[in-house]
């Protein structure tokens, strides 16, 4: 008790600056901790059930928005032809007949007669964002009630139709998501793209839905009913929408449905070759998260580790040389966040990593991939439209738009 009021009394030798520091620093490593033990890693796709799985909730339409050609992409809309669902069409669009895209569409439908294969061109415009154009123009072909949209660099197992729609038999169940790991196609930086997904996003994800948020909705797989998707009003509802996934899980929540995330796990391809343009593509995602989620985006600089670990050793280290009561707290403090905070960042790294030869390959880019989403999200505080596709979208005003759309739509 002594010490304690001793302590208490003698604070003031460590500046409130440095105390507010030693929170952040704490707060990050508390971070670091739970998404190390939640996450269960990104291997592949996991074993477990959905709930559902196994229910056959009928025919299903699955919408594929095209634009231009991708390194993998023949490959990934190859493992929608080889789904274990007995009955479902596959649409692909893409606004000119002399886009890459539509010679690979073609090369499917020769690969697979016996599937019901179609090609969609149609330039028509809707709105800003041209992804939600083309999801219009597929969902006018669309001939069964269970739609699925997934992005165009996303590879499935067998069972993935099956899976992902399967949740949504039970009645409350508005729209299924999951979420995907990363593939490199390329060299150094595609590696740091990979990281930014598997031990960042990925991770930052599952933290927030064991702290029950809900608020989630990923292009890698959007499942939902027909009768859900026109109550909401349809894609039209998000021609002007940046982050059109993440609104149209909001759309849906607003009807009083549930958001569920499926166990099943995807892969997507890291095509980004030198720094500039994963830089564009990152800082997009990250000014992204701002529009949506303001607060989120703020609260976004304590989930970059390694720079707080590089605070915290440094402040232990000008605390040894302090004998006060309050200096020696304080040194304790940091010394234990900084010893758990690499712990959790490298427990982390192995259950993002695919392999103990990944995890080693990859442990010296740890604190350049953090130090660079630092620097990321820093750009991406400021700016008020992001370029997707040569295409510049607002996004100041997409929360206006979200609460006009659902007026509109109630």
């Amino acid at each position: 008790m002594l010490y304690a009021r001793e302590a208490i009394m003698t604070t003031h030798s460590v500046s409130l600056l440095s105390w507010l520091v030693i929170a952040l620093c704490c707060a990050a490593t508390c971070h670091a901790t739970l998404a190390a033990l939640v996450f269960p890693g990104l291997r592949g796709a996991t074993s477990a059930r959905d709930i559902g799985a196994g229910v056959d909730t009928g025919p299903i339409s699955v919408l594929k928005p095209l634009c231009g050609s991708e390194p993998r992409l023949y490959s990934n809309l190859e493992t929608f032809c080889k789904q274990t669902h007995p009955s479902y069409q596959l649409l692909f669009g893409v606004t000119l007949a002399s886009d890459p895209a539509a010679r690979v569409v073609e090369r499917l439908a020769r690969a697979f007669p016996l599937r019901d294969i179609e090609l969609v061109i149609d330039g028509t415009l809707h709105g800003d964002n041209r992804k939600v154009g083309n999801l219009i123009n597929l969902a006018a072909r669309a001939k069964h009630d269970l739609i699925v949209i997934a992005d165009s660099d996303i590879a499935v197992e067998p069972d993935y139709l099956a899976r992902v729609t399967g949740p949504l038999a039970d009645a409350d169940v508005g729209l299924v998501t999951c979420l995907y790991r990363a593939r490199c196609v390329g060299g150094f930086w595609s590696r740091i793209g990979a990281l930014f997904i598997n031990e960042w996003f990925a991770p930052s994800v599952h933290v927030a839905n064991v702290l029950g948020q809900r608020r989630y909705g990923f292009g890698a797989t959007l499942a939902l009913r027909r009768e859900t998707l026109v109550k909401c009003g349809g894609f039209e509802a998000l021609r002007d929408c940046l982050a059109d996934d993440y609104w149209l899980a909001a759309h849906v929540r607003a009807l009083g449905l549930r958001t569920v995330m499926s166990e099943v796990v995807v892969a997507t391809d890291v095509i980004e070759r030198d720094l500039a343009s994963l830089w564009r593509r990152e800082t997009r995602w990250l000014r992204t998260i701002r529009s949506v989620n303001p607060l989120g985006f703020a609260c976004l600089c304590l989930t970059f580790t390694a720079p707080w670990l590089l605070a915290s050793a440094l402040l232990g280290l000008g605390f040894e040389q302090g004998t006060d009561p309050a200096q020696t707290i304080a040194d304790t403090i940091v010394d234990l966040s900084t010893s758990l905070g690499l712990s959790a960042r490298l427990l982390l790294h192995r259950r993002g990593a695919r392999s103990w030869r990944a995890f080693w390959r990859d442990l010296p880019l740890i604190p350049l991939r953090d130090v660079l989403m630092c620097l990321q999200w820093l750009a991406a505080s400021f700016g008020s439209s992001v370029v997707w596709r040569g295409v510049r979208i607002p996004l100041d005003d997409a929360r206006e738009r979200y609460d006009a759309n659902t007026s509109d739509s109630q």
